[in-house]
């Protein structure tokens, strides 16, 4: 159904609702005193109404991680979830980012250092910086995240050769109005501030005026005497100030060029030369504050790539960082206030970390790895994002295929185990919290000893999710060429065998590797696959009830030392070890594991119970599992597989009934034709060898 149409009234009117009702309106400084003494935290610095924003948003702990989740990051509540971040890796990235900016917040350290992410390509470092920038534009519109700065009026009324255009002028730096008062009176200022504050950190503000400013502050106050209260009730007006990136407005990015273009003066501003015959050379007024450091005062400064600058350009940011200062040609010092994000990968970081004359600069970052997500289920939320927010065409995803996808993806990531508990296949279960197949692994144990083993970090090199994105997308094309309307593990993975060799970001030498790690999935999805098919041939609510009860029964007998009835006879007798054995060995328990999980099942069943549930062999993934495999194998050899292989053998009835129990578990109907013969031809080819 149509929704409204939209009126240019409608339009406008949405918009003006947008927007802060005092965007344009123009307040005293007398005003603005009021104002932060009613709410010091509008006199934040950068740093710390970055750190707000964050919490803002929306907080949750994951108290299995130890790391908060900011919603902007996993909600992402402005945009209906649609730059969602997943997996536990990047999370933790987050979660050390946010803590550093709010060290810098408390005056730590971290607000005089850069906040350098460093990852492979496609591993979200620059969404992660796009979506802080999207998220701070609106944090400044909003009546938490205000803040506010001044303009220059009626200077020719007091400066003689002040040129008519100029005649009002906004702070260059947009300066707290907080810095138009001397040192003295402004320190006192901050202490009866931070006395009223509710907050984890101090006002802080030992800011100079920048050198126009100061100009226009020295001419003013030289005009009227001294009396500062006279200055600024004729010459400042006090506005609101929201960050705007297109504007370059307290949010700055700024790009690398080509190494012989490079010049300072992008960062630090330089000479305005339409103004140098009205104002003479060195005169402050002279002077064109659009370096990226300027713009992104108050707010955020966005470095993209920024390993890739000449080391001789990368000294602008010792300063900026540890003095937090820039210093342009021919001008003293300018004092600035700004969260300074830089993003790099990993053969920039690699070279610059082994230049011994970048010791200094290396000295002023704080690292922060975003790496690749490394759980399998995670990385198939990726590309499912990524399905959702394309115009898709009609076209059905098969059960276990973004999973396998994401599992080729985890696998090419991870560090080989040296424990001899669990190979690589095991080892990404394990990290996918698939603890029941891994039950002697220690994950902790095995990410400790991937970080050992690691050059930088587990994570931090494999197949980037962009290439499986790229395949994933050349899959579904392929499909619909051909007339197939569902996309399958099958057709994906030939995709994936196709172009590993041809993608520019993976290494001649890790072909062979990734070749065999894709047999490895195709392993494993041909085992989900038999999984699915034999849930659909031999599924039987009522049998698994039964024998789920059964095995209940001769285990409570077993842990008691006791006996059960014979469902036949009648008689007691001992419990019946062939038979749970024959429950227990579908889930490859071995023999002198079997007491644990006997007693494992044991509690479960007793603390359901308690809190008043029936027993029902469903609710307990394992035993349901295990009973559908022993119901498989007590049923497998009345089933015709050759059959699933070739229509012109089976009944149309009986192959329909399959296809609607495997539509049951997501198939489409071709999806679920395609999944009877592959695992069918599997099955049948296992029982022939048997």
């Amino acid at each position: 159904m149509t929704g409204d149409i939209q009126t240019l009234e409608s339009l406008s009117e949405s918009y003006r609702a947008s927007i802060p009702t005092d965007l344009r309106e123009t307040r005293s400084f007398d005003w603005y005193l009021g104002e932060i003494y009613d709410e010091p935290r509008i006199a934040r610095n950068a740093h710390q109404r970055v750190a707000d924003m964050f919490d803002f948003y929306g907080t949750a702990y994951d108290e299995d991680a130890g790391v908060v989740e900011y919603h902007l990051a996993s909600e992402d509540p402005l945009y209906d979830g649609e730059n969602v971040f997943f997996g536990r890796e990047i999370h933790e990235a987050i979660h050390e980012f946010v803590n550093k900016v709010k060290s810098g917040a408390r005056g730590l350290g971290p607000e005089k250092r850069i906040k350098l992410l460093l990852g492979p390509v496609g591993s979200g470092k620059s969404d992660f910086d796009r979506q802080v920038r999207r998220y701070f534009e609106d944090y400044t519109l909003r009546e938490a995240g205000r803040l506010y700065t001044f303009r220059w009026t009626n200077l020719r009324d007091v400066i003689a050769d002040q040129d008519p255009s100029d005649d009002v002028v906004r702070s260059p730096m947009n300066q707290d109005p907080l810095v138009l008062l001397p040192a003295t009176q402004r320190a006192t200022v901050v202490e009866d501030l931070n006395e009223r504050l509710d907050a984890p950190y101090t006002i802080r503000n030992e800011q100079s005026l920048d050198p126009a400013s100061e100009f226009y502050m020295d001419r003013l106050l030289a005009y009227y005497d001294d009396d500062l209260q006279q200055v600024l009730e004729n010459h400042v007006e006090v506005v609101r100030l929201t960050a705007d990136e297109n504007k370059r407005q307290a949010i700055e990015t700024f790009e690398p060029k080509d190494k012989k273009n490079q010049d300072e003066t992008e960062l630090t501003g330089d000479v305005n030369y339409s103004k140098i015959a009205v104002y003479g050379e060195s005169d402050p007024r002279a002077f064109d504050y659009s370096g990226a450091f300027c713009n992104a005062n108050r707010g955020l400064f966005s470095g993209e790539e920024l390993l890739k600058l000449q080391r001789e350009f990368l000294y602008d940011f010792l300063h900026a960082t540890q003095e937090m200062t820039i210093k342009p040609k021919s001008n003293p010092r300018i004092d600035i206030d700004q969260v300074i994000v830089g993003r790099t990968n990993m053969p920039e970081y690699k070279e610059k970390k082994g230049d011994e004359k970048m010791e200094a600069f290396n000295d002023r970052t704080k690292r922060i790895d975003f790496p690749y997500v490394l759980q399998y289920e995670e990385e198939a939320a990726i590309y499912r994002k990524m399905l959702g927010n394309a115009d898709v065409p009609d076209i059905h995803v098969e059960p276990h295929t973004l999973e396998m996808a994401g599992l080729f993806g985890v696998l090419t990531r991870i560090v080989e185990p040296d424990s001899g508990t669990v190979d690589l296949l095991g080892k990404a279960k394990a990290y996918n919290g698939e603890i029941d197949e891994a039950e002697d692994v220690d994950v902790k144990k095995l990410r400790d000893e991937a970080a050992d083993a690691a050059e930088i970090g587990e994570g931090m090199e494999g197949v980037s999710p962009r290439f499986i994105g790229d395949e994933i997308a050349e899959a579904i094309m392929d499909s619909m060429h051909r007339g197939r309307d569902f996309l399958s593990p099958l057709t994906t993975f030939n995709h994936f065998e196709e172009n590993i060799e041809n993608h520019g970001s993976i290494p001649e030498d890790r072909f062979e590797t990734y070749e065999r790690y894709l047999e490895l999935v195709r392993e494993e999805y041909k085992e989900r696959a038999i999984e699915d098919v034999r849930h659909a041939l031999a599924y039987d609510v009522d049998e698994i009830q039964r024998q789920g009860e059964k095995y209940m029964d001769h285990v409570m007998a077993y842990i008691d030392d006791a006996t059960v009835e014979d469902e036949l006879t009648g008689r007691e007798q001992e419990p019946d070890e062939t038979f749970l054995r024959s429950v227990e060995e579908k889930l490859d328990v071995p023999e002198d594991r079997k007491d644990d999980f006997r007693q494992e099942v044991s509690n479960w069943v007793s603390r359901r119970a308690r809190e008043g549930d029936p027993f029902d062999p469903q609710d307990n993934d394992r035993l349901r599992r295990a009973l559908e495999r022993k119901l498989w194998e007590d049923k497998k050899h009345n089933i015709n597989f050759s059959a699933l292989v070739s229509a012109g053998e089976m009944d149309d009835d009986e192959r329909s009934a399959w296809i609607e129990a495997l539509a049951e578990q997501g198939y489409s109907r071709e999806g679920a034709q395609e999944v009877l013969e592959f695992a069918g031809a599997e099955v049948a080819k296992t029982e022939m060898e048997e």
